[in-house]
């Protein structure tokens, strides 16, 4: 879509916090990799699919600035929380002091340290993954999850178009790891998907079979 038809989108979209607001600013002003965040039009769509899901526990790989996190909290069901795992102790300061002053922070539990360490260790059943880190393990991150979300849960996968490079012959690596998820993710039997194009891509992934 063009630019106009984007900005029309979102303002037909309803709208986000302050602290969201906030937030975003923050992110665009200070940080070079602002390109990160999830921001305002996907931020909506993580808001309301977690908001169809209602999950107990949602999990998140990949904090950055905790914006997703706080997006995907909107839709918890009573009692529920987020876990958000994220590797880089400076940015994780921000998403806990935003987090902290927001209605959900007793909602998201912050874990600091290798995601394919963690996922092993959790022993809840899950009912929502975003997957938004580094994309060679995007695949391992499928994998790992896979066993502990529940029929018809959701798993969503963020960045899989890579500014369209999935289409270019020649791929680096995280290129071929994303082109490589996508296609896993259609030959697998046990779900089913859609990609949606919107932003950097998002896939969608509904488990349907253990």
């Amino acid at each position: 879509m063009n630019d106009e038809l984007i900005d029309y989108a979102e303002r037909f979209t309803s709208g986000e916090s302050e602290l969201l607001s906030e937030l975003r600013r923050h992110c665009y002003e200070n940080y070079p990799d602002s390109n990160m965040l999830s921001g305002y039009f996907q931020g909506r769509v993580l808001a309301m699919l977690s908001k169809l899901v209602r999950p107990k526990i949602a999990l998140e790989i990949g904090t950055y600035l905790g914006y997703s996190a706080l997006c995907l909290a909107e839709g918890l069901a009573d009692g529920g929380r987020v876990i958000t795992l994220d590797i880089q102790p400076e940015t994780n300061k921000v998403a806990r002091g935003f987090a902290a002053r927001s209605q959900y922070s007793e909602k998201i539990e912050f874990r600091l340290g290798d995601a394919l360490d963690i996922i092993p260790t959790l022993d809840n059943e899950i009912d929502l993954v975003f997957i938004d880190a580094d994309k060679p393990n995007y695949s391992n991150y499928f994998d790992l999850t896979f066993d502990k979300l529940r029929p018809g849960g959701i798993i969503i996968a963020d960045n899989v178009l890579w500014s369209g490079r999935v289409l270019d012959e020649e791929k680096d690596e995280s290129t071929l790891a994303l082109h490589n998820f996508n296609q896993k993710m259609l030959a697998d039997a046990r779900v089913e998907n859609v990609l949606l194009p919107i932003r950097d891509g998002l896939m969608i992934v509904r488990k349907i079979a253990t």
